[in-house]
């Protein structure tokens, strides 16, 4: 797609826009867009992908910061009525608003690499409305999302996204896709939510906060990256073997020393000041 509005990508919004037809072809029948699906996409920047959509789903609505595109966006697609444009950070924008007749929604996004780990935890709090997610990432980003324990890039943000998703790399994409060309490879990756959680948790916020606490030691063993939270002896007496490191547990393994720590709460000062953290 040619740079109609001759929009310089800016940096600070870490825009790359996406111009290969073959590429946004290849994304638009992955995502297999519907007539009336709810249909959201985050940062569509000239509306390379936002034409594809439309062109099926005419209602689709978009969140975009960068107010320079918003007159671009509008021009392009001014005879679709339905189209709407919602002018606001993807990173504090209430995505639940957007849910029409009860339809769960749908949202797409080449996310822009600066915010792509944080916009995924916010819309994993939102997990609830939504029916799928495909996003194109840095292809570092989507290995951390899909890792399993054991794996270097195994991490919070692959625990927590298959906390609420089932993960589903889909192919990768070289920087000549992009103008300008990022200096990585990037990869599209659909997330699902799950329509009954596999290992839910007792309280999600001590969740959240176990492995956070275990990550930001990730190269101690566990008896010393957990040691502020559970003993040795208590790890022992859940089945887990204290002397692992962090990325060797599974996300089963991690909700059973949250729902552990929940249960305990008040029995120790560090136990009721980890859902705080």
């Amino acid at each position: 797609m040619s740079n109609k509005g001759g929009h310089q990508a800016r940096k600070r919004f870490g825009q790359n826009f996406l111009h290969d037809p073959g590429v946004i072809e290849r994304i638009v029948r992955s995502i297999n867009p519907k007539p009336d699906d709810t249909m959201v996409e985050i940062g569509p920047g000239l509306g390379a992908l936002t034409e594809e959509i439309l062109a099926v789903n005419p209602s689709l609505q978009v969140v975009e910061l960068d107010r320079d595109l918003i007159p671009v966006l509008r021009t392009k697609f001014f005879n679709y009525p339905e189209f709407r444009i919602h002018e606001a950070d993807a990173l504090k924008f209430d995505f639940s608003q957007l849910v029409r007749d009860g339809k769960p929604l749908r949202i797409v996004g080449n996310l822009p690499y600066n915010i792509s780990t944080p916009l995924i935890f916010h819309l994993l709090e939102q997990a609830g409305v939504v029916k799928d997610m495909h996003f194109m990432l840095q292809k570092e980003v989507v290995q951390r999302l899909a890792a399993i324990p054991g794996d270097n890039n195994y991490g919070r943000l692959g625990i927590m996204a298959q906390y609420f998703c089932k993960v589903q790399p889909l192919f990768e994409v070289g920087p000549g896709a992009f103008r300008p060309a990022p200096k990585v490879d990037s990869a599209i990756v659909r997330l699902v939510p799950h329509e009954t959680l596999p290992h839910p948790a007792k309280d999600l916020t001590v969740l959240q906060a176990v492995v956070r606490t275990a990550f930001n030691a990730r190269r101690k063993t566990l008896r010393k990256a957990l040691g502020g939270l559970v003993t040795a002896e208590q790890l022992q007496g859940m089945g887990i073997n204290d002397g692992l490191r962090p990325e060797n547990l599974t996300l089963a393994d991690y909700v059973r020393i949250a729902d552990f720590l929940a249960e305990h709460k008040g029995d120790s000062e560090d136990v009721s000041d980890v859902s705080n953290d």
